[in-house]
């Protein structure tokens, strides 16, 4: 893949004083919101066992579904939903229902609506499905009210130890409603690290599981990222 170019002529002068002072900022984390700058070394500063432990877990929601239900909002799902879309086409459930590619991934909790989420229940119902919620807080509304009834139908299909093995809990790393519920419960954890928002989460755990469960090659794109940072 060749180089990509970036041609500025016709946007007017770039000031490169402000320039370098943006970057200066940016690079040393001391302007406003400097707590939320994780980001900016994540694709070479990551946590490499837990990126093995990503991987796992897709290879085993693989294996054992046919069916990956996402349930987050905002930053918690538009990144895969984009990266998978750009990677494997609009069209990936149609194609997985025909046979053409192996696993089925439904993003649920990003609105309210009845009929999206009865639609989602109606076409998965019958085969094995796996559930990722991915919320710091787990107190986000239109994600637990979605993650509750997947959970519900998750449990009625496998019991509550089998509907476990098949839950993925995408959270904070020490606090919050869900990090409480997935230690009690016994679900396989994943971090959102403290320094990065939602909005840019797609390279951690957030978007990666997702992603990796859709059979794409995650250590190649993290790759990429390091590429594009240096």
């Amino acid at each position: 893949m060749s180089n990509i170019e970036i041609n500025f002529q016709g946007i007017g002068d770039i000031n490169a004083k402000d320039a370098d002072a943006a970057l200066n900022t940016l690079l040393t984390k001391s302007g406003p919101g400097n707590d939320f700058t994780g980001w900016v070394d994540l694709p070479v500063d990551y946590d490499k066992d837990e990126f093995a432990r990503i991987k796992a877990a897709a290879e085993k929601i693989r294996s054992e579904s046919k069916a990956l239900v996402v349930c987050g909002i905002g930053g918690s799902y538009l990144g895969a939903a984009s990266a998978i879309d750009f990677l494997k086409g609009t069209m990936l459930n149609i194609n997985a229902l025909q046979g053409r590619e192996p696993l089925q991934i439904y993003f649920a909790g990003n609105n309210m609506s009845p009929s999206y989420i009865s639609n989602i229940v109606e076409i998965i119902k019958d085969q094995d499905f796996s559930v990722n919620v991915i919320s710091k807080s787990g107190t986000t509304m239109e994600t637990s009210v979605s993650f509750r009834i997947f959970k519900e139908l998750l449990e009625k299909k496998y019991g509550a130890e089998g509907a476990a093995s098949r839950i993925y809990a995408t959270t904070s790393r020490d606090t919050g409603a869900l990090k409480a519920l997935s230690d009690a419960a016994g679900y396989e954890t994943f971090i959102i690290p403290d320094d990065i928002g939602g909005r840019f989460s797609v390279l951690t755990a957030v978007g990666l599981l997702p992603i990796a469960v859709s059979g794409a090659d995650i250590s190649r794109l993290m790759e990429g990222a390091a590429d594009a940072r240096k």
